[in-house]
């Protein structure tokens, strides 16, 4: 890993260092970067807005895509495995990565202590958003969410405390902050 990092690689090499690893790794400009674990809180987190978005678009034409399927953003030749993202309609797939899908209407960044600089830095929707992307949210456990939209070629920060609701309008979704929130959820049973 060491070496692939220190060199510029083609999304090729990172295809081939990607399948052979039991780890999963982003690409950001040719720099293959390891990718951080999670925490009980993070899952936690990743599988009640899982269950709220599923229920929320049901019997609509998207698909809320887990944190193992692979996101290709070319215009920042970057690809990445976002917590979750929504895929409305067809889902594509791009040319080089049958396995990456290039347009997620919606990507969600669940941050942990560990991870929050770098995701509210370099994972800004700037830079990591996809060009179909129209809402890039970050959610932390029991603190308020980023939600970005995207208004034109700008992005517009929306931040949401507890008590409130986040409205994603790309999917026409409400979903209750405290209803996201770890704590919200009572304690985790050991």
């Amino acid at each position: 890993m060491a070496d692939a990092a220190k060199r510029r690689s083609t999304y090729a090499e990172y295809l081939a260092f990607e399948e052979a690893s039991a780890e999963r790794h982003e690409f950001v400009a040719g720099e293959i970067l390891a990718m951080a674990g999670g925490t009980i809180e993070h899952g936690r987190i990743m599988s009640r807005l899982t269950v709220l978005l599923s229920a929320a678009l049901g019997g609509r034409p998207c698909v809320v895509l887990p944190s193992d399927v692979r996101v290709r953003i070319r215009a920042a030749d970057r690809a990445t495995y976002p917590d979750l993202h929504v895929v409305c309609g067809r889902v594509e797939r791009d040319a080089d990565d049958q396995n990456a899908v290039t347009n997620p209407v919606v990507v969600i960044e669940v941050l942990s202590d560990s991870t929050a600089a770098g995701d509210r830095g370099d994972g800004s929707p700037t830079t990591a958003g996809s060009p179909a992307s129209r809402v890039r949210a970050r959610v932390s456990a029991g603190a308020p969410g980023d939600v970005y939209h995207r208004d034109g070629r700008r992005w517009v920060l929306d931040e949401h405390r507890r008590a409130e609701a986040v409205r994603l309008d790309a999917l026409d979704v409400t979903i209750p902050v405290d209803d996201i929130c770890v704590d919200a959820l009572g304690p985790i049973v050991a």
